[in-house]
């Protein structure tokens, strides 16, 4: 399978808000009330809302896709973009997901890979990302890539207060 990792522009803002909802809700429906779901993917899905990520100029949005199909993608950020300023010198995940047909392939690897190539070529000291304490599939997945948990923070699913583990690697 041919996958390609290609950088996001306005003009894929609908192929985003697509992949980010669908891949958003197949993580994370089951384990959350509808009604909270609606209410982040209405505000964190919005056309406005992910115009204004793709605008600003130290967040970067990537796909993945085979055969011409958004099948997943990535959005980092660094600078004043993180969604905390917890580390120096980092770039921050903030969002990595596939669509579950996908899952175990390696697509998730593909698109940390292209973080990583990021931080390197920027010469960035750290990566970090936030990861709910109750997905533990994702939690082995960032730990077999080398990540440690160094603190957590309060994530709003609507009106559900949960809480991410906050995870780093240093490079």
């Amino acid at each position: 399978m041919e996958v390609t990792i290609r950088k996001v522009d306005l003009k894929d803002l609908s192929l985003l808000q697509t992949i980010g909802r669908q891949t958003f809700a197949e993580s994370f429906a089951k384990d959350n009330t509808a009604a909270d779901m609606e209410q982040y993917l209405n505000d964190k899905f919005s056309a406005e809302q992910l115009r204004k990520e793709l605008e600003h100029p130290e967040s970067q949005f990537f796909f993945a896709e085979v055969e011409g199909e958004v099948i997943g993608y990535l959005k980092i950020n660094t600078g004043t973009a993180q969604s905390e300023q917890v580390l120096e010198s980092a770039l921050e995940i903030e969002r990595i997901y596939v669509r579950a047909a996908y899952h175990g392939k390696g697509i998730g690897k593909r698109l940390f890979d292209k973080a990583f190539a990021i931080v390197q070529v920027e010469a960035l000291r750290v990566i970090w990302l936030g990861v709910w304490e109750k997905n533990p599939k994702a939690i082995r997945f960032y730990e077999r890539q080398g990540f440690v948990v160094f603190d957590k923070h309060l994530f709003m699913l609507g009106k559900d207060e949960q809480t991410d583990f906050l995870m780093k690697l240093e490079v």
